[in-house]
């Protein structure tokens, strides 16, 4: 059974192959055109005079259930699930015999303009038929001038002079639910709780496989490792699900992209456009931004020195970016990758499938509510990785937070004391209770060197440094974030006998 039969009507030139063409397009409408009905019934010549002539004949033999049975015909060879428009109806009788056989299923949407305007479009369009010469010559057939008598039982009626092509559509994706319901939430979030390296790409990876849709959000300053066999798997860009899940990948606007990494994961996780959308608006690294952290970044502030700072500042400037900004759109071997996250995310919510957003680095490194200037060049609570996702508050049904038995932050880059004479001033920021790595495994049982050789960094394969629990930044990153759920990981840290513990449901 259909799940929708949207019925167009309106004077020629009014837009409705227009809509029928979008709705096909952006939500899989299957199209019935009322003309190649008429020509495959009558054998009818491509064109309008004939056409119009062969309608009202059809019309006066049937009073118009012709259409109708066209549809039924059309819905038992279609999907259970399809949405069937028809381009279009031209008399009441065609109406009431389609409600009749459809019911409540059916939406009439019925498009009008001055006829200036229709005059104005019917002369300057590329015809798909023979037309006839002018629009005065459309209007004279009884049938065309009657036409928006259908405006009075239509369930909405949009004038298209007064309301863009993209108007028009949004109008009537609105009124057929296209968009999803508001109050519907398909989406869960995951954080980090703390300075990052809280194990989420673990944690993104085992629950991936109960999405429809993987959203990755930052840039590649931020590494999750995925255990796989025979090796781990690191992701800078891709979803951290990507190669266990059959879900679509998306990278949204707020995305910042090293090219050369994102197509390196893109060849090892063999993904075709086909999966993975890119948005437009997200932006490329360039050369000059590597560079420019290097320089400056990496050891003022132990930075990873990935370009995603300077890359961010500079798509805040906009115009005055040196050098200037390029966005993902603007690059040719991303291009076929290219698709705006909000359509996307409208069709999900409007299919009513699941979103999983994978967020990177901690709340602790954010750049507005971290330990300043210690931190990342983003907003890394689940409220900015919403606004990175493109995403609003309304559709979250689960925040994940992810938090380690030890939080981390990672090791000054120099630890030579000439270059840094008070060592307790770290570069990579405050950390709480200090501890070395020697402490965690005589309290856990694992070895020392099996620690260190685990603690490393996953972008730039520094080594971490340690701490004790900290119940203030929970605190804090639960106030920030407020968590549904909390993933306690590196609970082998307290005991390595944990790392035989599952729970059995």
């Amino acid at each position: 059974m259909a799940k929708h039969i949207i019925l167009l009507s309106g004077p020629v030139a009014s837009g409705k192959t227009t809509l029928a063409m979008a709705l096909v397009e952006r939500y899989g409408f299957k199209l019935l055109k009322t003309r190649e009905l008429i020509q495959s019934r009558l054998h009818v010549k491509a064109e309008r005079g004939a056409l119009q002539r062969a309608g009202v004949r059809l019309d006066r033999e049937t009073g118009g259930q012709w259409l109708a049975d066209a549809l039924v015909r059309a819905e038992a060879s279609s999907a259970s699930d399809a949405r069937l428009i028809v381009d279009s109806i031209r008399i009441e009788g065609q109406a009431e015999a389609i409600r009749a056989a459809f019911g409540p299923r059916v939406v009439h949407i019925h498009l009008d303009a001055p006829e200036t305007t229709l005059s104005e479009r019917y002369g300057d369009r590329e015809p798909h038929l023979k037309e006839l010469a002018s629009y005065d010559d459309v209007r004279r057939n009884r049938t065309e001038r009657a036409v928006n008598k259908l405006a009075q039982s239509a369930d909405i009626v949009i004038d298209t002079h007064r309301n863009s092509p993209s108007d028009v559509v949004t109008r009537a994706a609105a009124r057929l639910g296209l968009y999803g319901r508001s109050v519907e939430r398909l989406v869960d979030v995951l954080v980090g709780g703390q300075y990052g390296s809280e194990g989420k790409g673990h944690v993104a990876a085992y629950l991936a496989p109960e999405y429809a849709w993987l959203i990755r959000v930052g840039g590649p300053n931020a590494g999750h490792t995925v255990f796989e066999m025979p090796a781990p798997y690191k992701f800078h860009q891709l979803p951290s699900g990507t190669r266990c899940s059959e879900a679509k990948i998306i990278l949204g606007p707020g995305a910042v992209i090293s090219t050369d990494r994102l197509m390196k994961e893109i060849g090892d996780c063999e993904l075709e456009p086909t999966r993975l959308s890119i948005d437009p608006h997200a932006i490329i690294i360039e050369q000059a931004d590597l560079d420019f952290e290097d320089r400056t970044l990496k050891r003022s502030i132990a930075s990873t020195a990935q370009g995603v700072g300077a890359a961010t500042s500079r798509k805040i400037l906009r115009t005055a970016a040196r050098p200037p900004v390029r966005l993902a759109k603007d690059s040719d071997v991303l291009r076929p990758f290219i698709h705006p996250t909000l359509d996307l995310l409208e069709k999900a919510f409007s299919a009513g499938e699941r979103i999983f957003v994978e967020g990177t680095q901690g709340t602790g490194l954010s750049l507005h509510h971290g330990t300043y200037p210690h931190v990342t060049s983003r907003e890394t609570s689940g409220s900015g990785c919403l606004a990175e996702a493109g995403i609003a508050p309304t559709r979250v049904r689960r925040t994940i937070m992810a938090v380690r038995t030890y939080p981390i932050r990672v090791q000054d880059p120099d630890p030579d004391p000439t270059s840094n004479p008070n060592p307790a001033l770290h570069t990579s920021g405050p950390i709480g209770i200090e501890l070395t790595w020697e402490v965690i495994a005589e309290r856990s049982g694992i070895p020392v060197e099996d620690l260190i050789e685990a603690e490393r960094t996953t972008t730039t394969n520094r080594n971490r440094r340690v701490a004790e629990f900290d119940w203030t930044l929970l605190r804090k990153a639960s106030s920030l974030n407020g968590p549904t759920d909390i993933a306690l990981t590196f609970a082998d840290y307290i005991s390595i006998a944990n790392r035989a513990l599952r729970r059995n449901s």
